[in-house]
């Protein structure tokens, strides 16, 4: 198993079978597995991806009792996972599953700036095809992030990110923590490059984001994320 996919939903039925018709297409000669984590939902999410999974043996189905947030469902989803290596994407037909196999292929190349090992491929969405909300809010948020954290990132809230899976576990967790995951490996001594990557407009289900639950919270979050990295210290071995 050469990389395993996790794609986090809640309440996206109508996307289950074009973004699964679109990953087999994308990723066609590359060994890997799909972990979708149906976060409590509410709709037909489950039954769409039960029947899906008839057809596709790379299919893996975990289900949340009651939804747990977005973050949550990733790290279910990377504990999971059988490969070495993770790429999450978002559920909503957002995401271009194209743009896997460059990232991966980035992410082995394995050395980041300065010689530092390279933890994380971050997608960029340099054209956005978001409400003018959703637009606003992400802007002024990654705004202050970037003053506050030095991520050198420019869009955190891509859903499209590849990196390895004990890595990511030996991240501190908490809720929201998707949105700092570049910042949370800068942390842990490593590196991180950004990727410009395609983005879509949503054409079918219902955003589960308004300005309250990206901005505001977000917000609270990157303080708590600074007081991390102001109490973070990552020894050079020497000897050992």
């Amino acid at each position: 198993m050469e990389v395993s996919l996790v794609i986090p939903v809640h309440n996206e039925e109508e996307n289950i079978e074009p973004l699964l018709a679109e990953i087999q297409t994308a990723l066609d000669g590359i060994n890997y597995e799909v972990i979708y984590v149906d976060d409590g939902s509410t709709d037909n999410t489950l039954l769409r991806l039960q029947n899906a999974a008839k057809s596709m043996p790379s299919l893996r189905i975990v289900r949340h009792e009651r939804s747990c947030g977005q973050s949550t469902a990733v790290l279910t989803g990377v504990r999971h996972a059988s490969a070495p290596w993770i790429a999450t994407l978002d559920g909503d037909g957002q995401n271009d599953p194209a743009n896997i196999p460059k990232m991966l292929a980035e992410a082995k190349r394995g050395t980041g700036a300065g010689e530092k090992p390279l933890l994380c491929v971050c997608g960029y969405r340099r054209t956005r095809r978001d409400t003018w909300l959703k637009r606003l809010s992400s802007r002024i948020a990654n705004r202050v992030r970037s003053a506050l954290l030095k991520d050198d990132t420019p869009d955190t809230g891509c859903g499209l990110k590849v990196f390895l899976r004990e890595e990511f576990l030996a991240l501190p967790y908490f809720d929201h923590m998707h949105r700092f995951l570049p910042a949370l490996f800068l942390r842990s001594g490593g590196a991180i490059v950004s990727v410009e990557v395609n983005h879509r407009e949503r054409t079918r289900g219902v955003s589960k984001y308004g300005l309250f639950n990206r901005l505001w919270v977000g917000i609270v979050d990157i303080c708590g994320v600074a007081w991390l990295q102001r109490r973070s210290r990552v020894p050079k071995i020497i000897q050992g």
